[in-house]
Order: C-alpha cells, then sequence, then structure tokens
C-alpha cells in the first residue's frame, strides 16, 4: 500500500510538472508575425534618379535581393524586420517594417544619400628606392615622338629620293600623256625646238651633274 501511494505521489508531481512547463515554454513564444510582400524602389535623395543593382538583405538572416537597373525590388519580410539597403557609392540605410500593416503587401520609396571618399594620394614607383628611380629617369633615352620622325621623312633629301623612285599613279599617266599629245599638236607642221640651245636645259643639266645624279649605278 504505502508503495501505492508513493507510486502515486511521484506521477502526480510528474504530471504537475510537464504542465508547469508547458505553461512557462508557452508564455515565451513570441507571437506569430505576418508575412508581407515588401517592395518599393530605390532612389536617389537629391535627384530622385534609381539605383540599379542594390543590395537588399534582411538583418540577421541569409535572406535578401538586388533591385533591377530600374531600382526596383520585392521581398517577402515578416514584420519588424530589419532591412539593410547597400550600394557601392552611397550611405547604408536601414528600413524597419511595420507591425501595423492591415494588408499582406506593402509598397515604398527608399532614397539614398550619396557617400563621397577621398583617398590619400598614393605614388608607385618601379624602382625600390628613390636613387634607383632617380639614376633611371636621367639615364633613360628618350625615343623620337612622331613629330620629330615626321619632320624626319620630310627633309628634302628625304623627299626627292622617295620622289624619284615613286612610280607614277594613273591620273599621273593620263596627265603626262595629255601634255604629249598637247605637244604634238602645238608644233604639228613645225620642227620643234631642240633643247640643246635651251640655256635653262643647260643650267638644270649643270645642276644635276655637280650634284651627282648621272652617277653610273651597278
Amino acid at each position: 500500500m504505502q508503495s501505492f501511494l508513493k507510486y502515486l505521489l511521484f506521477v502526480s508531481f510528474l504530471l504537475s510538472g510537464l504542465l508547469i512547463f508547458n505553461r512557462l515554454s508557452g508564455s515565451e513564444q513570441p507571437p506569430q508575425r505576418n508575412v508581407i510582400q515588401f517592395s518599393g524602389l530605390v532612389m536617389t535623395g537629391d535627384s530622385l534618379k534609381a539605383v540599379p543593382f542594390t543590395t537588399i538583405r534582411v538583418k540577421n538572416t541569409r535572406r535578401g535581393t538586388i533591385s533591377d537597373f530600374h531600382g526596383f525590388f520585392s521581398i517577402t519580410v515578416r514584420e519588424r524586420d530589419t532591412l539593410q539597403f547597400s550600394s557601392v557609392g552611397f550611405k547604408e540605410v536601414q528600413y524597419i517594417v511595420p507591425d501595423t500593416l492591415t494588408s499582406s503587401r506593402y509598397s515604398t520609396v527608399q532614397l539614398m544619400t550619396r557617400d563621397t571618399i577621398h583617398l590619400p594620394e598614393t605614388v608607385i614607383y618601379p624602382w625600390p628606392t628613390r636613387e634607383q628611380f632617380r639614376y633611371a629617369f636621367l639615364n633613360t633615352e628618350i625615343p623620337d615622338d612622331d613629330l620629330d620622325r615626321a619632320m624626319r621623312n620630310l627633309e628634302r633629301a628625304e623627299m626627292r629620293e622617295r620622289f624619284e623612285k615613286m612610280p607614277l599613279d594613273g591620273y599621273s599617266n593620263f596627265r603626262h600623256m595629255n601634255n604629249q599629245y598637247s605637244e604634238r599638236l602645238y608644233y604639228a607642221g613645225q620642227r620643234p625646238p631642240m633643247r640643246i640651245f635651251d640655256p635653262f636645259a643647260w643650267g638644270e643639266f649643270i645642276q644635276a651633274w655637280r650634284e651627282g645624279r648621272f652617277k653610273r649605278k651597278d
């Protein structure tokens, strides 16, 4: 009989403990939060232009999304969730979803403030020390630029040599044939003049002979 009473007391204590634990655990559970389809536009605060590819992340979770090219986004959240908006060149913004919504859909326009970052000047040298850089800089042979090469190619001797070796094109051949034909028509019916009695031709011959144009070419 005593063993039965002990067993009965043990069972009653066990049941009472389970009831108390269920009540305590039930009181500690947070109330159920509603699910909301949260969407909107991300825009600049000064010019109201869309901020594309903004990262929208639910704080303390692994859920998030990215706005499109026009700044539009849509994500499923719960009431009292904290959304973090971040984009390169803008300050991070946090938005808390209100718990007083009467609909399962909510839209907003999130404004972003530009964040200007001034980086200090950095000078990168390809040499380990300033002395090596100074020695290399002073002993570097600077190549000729395009202007120097062009002026060198436009020298009179260079141009004359190029002109003598350059073949005639179609237009030059046409003009040469027309000049010969016009000269034959001009002296038609009479003897053409002989250049051997032309003092200007003799002057050109002497000048060419001094310049060595009549040297024998092997």
